[in-house]
């Protein structure tokens, strides 16, 4: 049974690629597709040609390269006779293996729960649902995504992975040599909010919701610029740090990631405006310290079972006791065990966009409760 299902997996691998081999080169195909537009997301590019959609993922780590291309086909289609160079993947995916609670959120929001059939770092779940369904054997708990299961994954025989993809990541070892498509989703490493969030529309094309997830970026789209007009015109800005210290290092979100781009949208005066990175850069902790002494917030996640304390922060590290936002008690968490972040707030920035107004700037949203972030107590 496991070897027919290896052969099944490695068949389904083969047959797309010498199918994409037949007729024109890629120019030729494509010269009547065309270009579905992408207001803010930079790495992703998508072609809608005849009976297929082209969608191509940059390198975030050297843009001028590819990193996969995917040929978007529908199942209740043929095979056209020619098809531009990328990787074969029939719509909508029906059985598939995610990696991520983020886009696992995403995929049930759209309305395709049924095509999630397995996971990794289901601890990591939120989703009640999720946790019922993996009791229940519906959904496959397939490992750590560090380690995953491999006999779980060639039992479950997924028609796609998806993952979030790492600079360096390569072919992903015994992974990449199973015959599954790997859907890299590089969403996270986008340049701003609405950048990442504007990647729905890809997922949405990927499991048959392409009209829904337009929708839904719409009004996401709506929203976020609604708040961040709001606050637009304010010229007293309070000065923000983010992130805390971990083992040696304190990951700084530079300027262009999502959360630098955040902080300035809400109002904020970033400390690290100057850091040009659109991800995390690891700084010595001493450095944040000199730097983010004298900022009047300090927001941060976290997860243990217990909130977080004051002294207990101090604890951790005692030059945070000296920090002007934890002397004047300015210090919000968001405790990762007590509220579904990651699964609601990266492809909905506004809902942290209007976090972030309410605790910089408190007049502007004065009936709004705070969700995610709530102040450090004693």
């Amino acid at each position: 049974m496991r070897l027919n299902c290896l052969t099944s997996l490695l068949l389904t691998a083969v047959l797309p690629i010498l199918v994409a081999c037949k007729g024109g080169g890629t120019a030729t195909v494509l010269e009547n597709a065309t270009s579905i537009e992408m207001r803010y997301a930079r790495l992703l590019t998508m072609q809608q040609g005849e009976g297929f959609v082209l969608a191509q993922i940059k390198n975030p780590w050297d843009t001028t390269k590819i990193l996969h291309s995917y040929v978007l086909v529908p199942k209740e289609r043929e095979l056209p006779d020619s098809l531009p160079q990328g990787e074969i993947i029939r719509t909508p995916l029906a059985r598939s293996l995610f990696y991520t609670s983020v886009h696992v959120s995403l995929i049930d929001e759209l309305g395709a729960y049924g095509a999630i059939s397995g996971l990794c770092d289901q601890q990591y779940m939120y989703l009640e649902k999720i946790r019922k369904d993996i009791a229940s054997g519906r959904i496959v708990d397939c490992g750590m995504s560090q380690s995953p299961d491999m006999e779980r994954i060639i039992d479950l025989a997924p028609d796609a992975i998806l993952l979030s993809p790492f600079e360096n990541s390569g072919t992903y070892g015994k992974l990449g040599s199973m015959g599954i498509p790997i859907i890299e989703c590089a969403d996270y490493m986008e340049t701003g909010p609405l950048g990442r969030a504007e990647w729905m529309r890809f997922y949405g094309l990927l499991v048959g919701r392409r009209e829904a997830a337009d929708s839904l970026f719409a009004a996401v789209e709506s929203d976020y610029n609604a708040l961040k007009d709001m606050v637009k015109d304010i010229r007293q800005k309070p000065t923000v740090v983010c992130g805390k210290k971990f083992g040696s290092s304190w990951h700084v979100a530079g300027a262009n990631s999502t959360i630098g781009m955040l902080v300035a949208d809400a109002g904020g005066d970033y400390v690290f405006s100057n850091e040009p990175a659109i991800g995390s850069v690891p700084y010595d902790p001493e450095q944040v310290f000199d730097r983010a002494q004298g900022a009047d917030l300090w927001l941060f996640k976290y997860r243990q079972e217990v909130p977080l304390t004051y002294a207990q922060l101090a604890q951790e590290w005692s030059n945070y006791a000296e920090m002007e936002a934890f002397k004047k008690h300015n210090v919000y968490g968001c405790n990762l065990v007590n509220v579904a972040y990651y699964e609601e707030t990266p492809f909905h920035p506004q809902l942290l966009l209007r976090e972030y107004i309410r605790i910089f700037h408190p007049e502007v949203l004065k009936d709004y409760q705070l969700k995610y972030f709530t102040k450090l107590k004693e």
